[in-house]
């Protein structure tokens, strides 16, 4: 006797209650396959491109917003800092690696971020093609910006002011593309390396073509200002001591990544754990419509079910036959649920205004081993009773009756 077969056969028999159930258990591993993929993706990114980074130093404002835009450029900065305080605090005997930052520019939505060498050390960065940049208007371009943008080594391009949109362009410079850095899988991939003279040279406009930047972009280059340090301490005492120097003794902020991230996550978190109970309610209703639909099917199928005794089918072989029932509805749906999770979070990723913060369904993580376990587990809690009611099917009583 084929259990397999049969129970194939009695699922299709009441294929609408089947197809419900299947959709309830789809629709509740699909939501938990999007919240635990969208999870892990966001907890890799924040730490692989602030692994290495004890602090960041900026104008004073969001703390949070300045880390989302330093580290993950994500966010809009929340200001510029004058130069010469920056590179004096860089000086300090209790900062190991200080890497300046001046951001303003994009060329198609990628951030253009001057800097020094010292960033390329802090990423472990190297090139594919080409070398990193030496002098002014030189750029060296991360593996995903060079794909999307089909920039080649000798490719020239021009910068758009703000850090999105291509309203305003600086046509007055080109930049030249000197190499392409190797796929580092973290935020590099999708920056324009170059140093901070560029950034001032580019800002450096006629009058009559940007009269109403001249104001500001004036201040910021006389001024000699940049948005923003990464550093890291040279000794663990340096935790307690240098962020309260820099927030109290200058007009400048220190902010945490390691703090900020948690802050983040901690908000963050009520809405997903608020989805997870949700669909966790999903998968609850799933397994007692289940065990609903196979008590009441019990009762029609004690005939087909006596007839199986008397053909040799032992009670446990028919309890098997029961339990497997529930065990492929929940099987088929948490397929169809992991399935609809990688879609959507994929359909998502493609549709994300921030390439930096893309989320990918092209991924898969431990959790969904879980979530595979824990479908069949439901279909067979959900069928245990019906499954038990073999053990007091009377075969005789049963036959006669029907007769």
């Amino acid at each position: 006797m084929n259990i397999f077969k049969i129970s194939s056969q009695n699922l299709y028999r009441n294929k609408l209650t089947t197809l419900l159930n299947i959709i309830l258990v789809a629709f509740g591993v699909g939501i938990l396959t999007i919240l635990f993929l969208a999870a892990n993706q966001i907890g890799n990114k924040l730490e692989k491109n602030a692994k290495d980074i004890d602090l960041v130093v900026g104008a004073k404002g969001s703390p949070l917003q300045l880390i989302m835009s330093s580290i993950y450029h994500i966010d809009f900065p929340t200001g510029n800092i004058p130069a010469a305080d920056a590179y004096r605090l860089m000086k300090n005997p209790m900062v190991k690696r200080a890497v300046p930052l001046a951001l303003g520019d994009n060329y198609n939505g990628y951030r253009i971020v001057g800097t020094d060498t010292t960033f390329n050390g802090l990423y472990g960065l190297s090139v594919q093609k080409g070398s990193f940049w030496k002098k002014d208007l030189e750029v060296t371009i991360g593996s995903t910006v060079a794909l999307a943008s089909k920039l080649r080594i000798g490719d020239t391009f021009f910068g758009a002011h703000g850090l999105t949109g291509s309203s305003d362009i600086h046509k007055q410079h080109a930049y030249v593309v000197k190499g392409i850095l190797k796929p580092q899988g973290n935020i590099t991939d999708n920056l324009i390396l170059t140093n901070i003279g560029s950034v001032y040279k580019m800002h450096e406009a006629p009058v009559e073509k940007h009269e109403h930047h001249l104001a500001g972009e004036n201040k910021e280059i006389n001024d000699k200002q940049i948005t923003a340090i990464l550093i890291q301490y040279r000794s663990p005492m340096s935790v307690i001591v240098f962020p309260r120097m820099v927030n109290q003794s200058t007009n400048m902020q220190a902010a945490s990544p390691a703090m900020e991230s948690a802050r983040l996550f901690s908000l963050i978190g009520v809405g997903v754990d608020t989805l997870k109970w949700f669909a966790v309610l999903i998968m609850g209703i799933a397994a007692l419509s289940i065990f609903i639909s196979l008590y009441n099917a019990m009762k029609e199928r004690k005939y087909d079910l006596a007839v199986m005794r008397c053909l040799g089918a032992s009670k446990f072989r028919l309890f098997l036959l029961v339990l497997l029932d529930g065990m492929l509805v929940t099987g088929i749906g948490t397929c169809f649920g992991l399935l609809i999770g990688h879609a959507a979070l994929e359909l998502i990723g493609a549709y994300q205004e921030s390439s930096q913060a893309r989320l990918s369904g092209m991924v898969i993580v431990p959790q969904e081993m879980y979530l595979i376990v824990t479908g069949f587990f439901t279909g067979a809690l959900a069928s245990v009773i019906p499954a038990l009611q073999i053990y007091k099917v009377d075969i005789a009583e049963t036959l006669t009756k029907a007769h």
